[in-house]
């Protein structure tokens, strides 16, 4: 019997959540190492585990991963999230390079400092309805199927539907005026593994709060 995914990093979203997301609907079972101290950041780095001095870290199949890109696409490939062929592929790595790029901005709006946190948050909300949402409300009015790629369910559509449900932490009315979207979230949220994902006491972390900004910015020192 294989070993479960191990995954190293801070006890919260950060770069990590998306891989959470992507074993869970996968209906993998994966455990947790949680970074709480600098010493242990620096010891994964002593033992030559961070290629490139940063986590996400995850031991998989005999290898230890970094690098959250390469990490996505193998564990897609892997269970079969990443279309029939070069050209959905393609575009599965489009879509989800701009999810990617809407929760960085996401994640880094936790960063600011307390005064400018509200405001940094109020333009990437209206960023994600006015360049991203737009973009995907087109994307299913287009091919009018189900899921995003080759009407089949797809590392893209777990992807944007973890970031949905991100902005509407900050703003349930985010989708208000995308009734694609808002069809889309209901029916993807209805997949049995993500439904129970999504339920209390699954390994889905919470918005980063005050004591996971501060971890993280103790342990990688930026």
């Amino acid at each position: 019997m294989a070993s479960k995914p191990i995954l190293h990093y801070v006890n919260g979203r950060g770069r990590m959540e998306s891989i959470r997301w992507l074993l869970a609907v996968a209906g993998v079972e994966f455990e947790e190492v949680f970074l709480e101290t600098r010493e242990q950041y620096l010891k994964l780095q002593e033992d030559g585990y961070l290629l490139f001095h940063q986590v996400p870290l995850v031991e998989i199949d005999g290898m230890k991963l970094t690098q959250t890109r390469a990490i996505l696409s193998y564990l897609a490939a892997k269970y079969n999230l990443y279309g029939k062929d070069l050209k959905e592929t393609a575009l599965i790595n489009m879509y989800t390079d701009g999810t990617l790029d809407l929760m960085l901005l996401i994640a880094l709006s936790y960063f600011k400092p307390a005064e400018q946190r509200e405001k940094e948050i109020e333009l990437v909300v209206e960023k994600a309805k006015s360049q991203y949402f737009t973009v995907f409300e087109k994307i299913l009015k287009n091919h009018g199927q189900d899921f995003l790629v080759g009407n089949k369910f797809s590392w893209a559509d777990i992807q944007l539907l973890e970031v949905i449900l991100m902005i509407e932490e900050s703003c349930p009315t985010a989708l208000s005026n995308f009734p694609l979207l808002q069809a889309f979230k209901t029916r993807i949220s209805n997949i049995p593994n993500i439904k129970k994902f999504l339920q209390p006491g699954s390994q889905r972390k919470p918005p980063p709060d005050d004591h996971y900004v501060a971890t993280v910015k103790e342990i990688l020192q930026f």
